[in-house]
Order: C-alpha cells, then structure tokens, then sequence
C-alpha cells in the first residue's frame, strides 16, 4: 500500500495549491481520507477528511471555506485545494487512509509534500 501526496510548493498569501493524494495497493473508494499538516514545533493536525461511509466531509476550523477535499474515482485520487492561503497554512502535509477520519483511526499514511506561503 502507498500513499503519494504531491503539488506543494512555494506559494505568495492569498494564493492557491492543489494538492493530490494518489493511492496504490488500495481503493481509496473503501476508506475515509483525510489530510493532515504539521507546522514547525506543532503537532500534527487535521485538516480535511472525506467519510466514505456517507461522503460527508468536514473541515478544520482554520481553513473552513478557503479549502475543498475531493475525489477522483477513476485515478484512485484524492485532492485539497485550498485557496487565499495563509503564512500560518505553512506546513508539511499529509494523506492518511483509514476507517474513519480521525487521526488514530488512519491506516495508512503517505510521505508529506512541503507548503510553504511566504512573500
């Protein structure tokens, strides 16, 4: 099983990055997805998840409005797009596959891809 996430980079505020989270050895269809970030000296958090038990999804407070996490069933895809970014969505960041979104609950992780939002 793996987990690739791609599409960070270097990004001025207030500008946008489509992140994708491309799965093999699993169907990402089977399982809730979530992306997770970590900043420098903070603890990983949580920031977008896609149930797969009733394709709810929910966001961390932060980036409520400013990001969308969807799927591509076809190429066994997830992405986070997040727009109007910020100094503080600076991070690595993460997808994990598992049961449900929480972060305990996830089965797999993917090596992070690197956001950095900086003029």
């Amino acid at each position: 099983v793996q987990l690739q996430a791609s599409g960070g980079g270097l990004v001025q505020p207030g500008g946008s990055l489509r992140l994708s989270c491309v799965a093999s050895g699993i169907v990402l269809n089977f399982y809730s997805i979530g992306w997770f970030r970590q900043a420098p000296g903070k603890d990983l958090e949580g920031v977008a998840c896609i149930s797969t038990y009733n394709m709810n999804t929910r966001y961390e407070d932060s980036v409520k409005g400013r990001a969308t996490i969807s799927g591509d069933e076809a190429k066994n895809t997830v992405y986070l797009q997040i727009n109007t970014l910020k100094s503080e969505d600076t991070a690595v960041y993460y997808c994990a596959a598992g049961e449900y979104c929480g972060l305990g609950d996830m089965d797999y992780w993917g090596k992070g891809t690197q956001v950095t939002v900086s003029s």
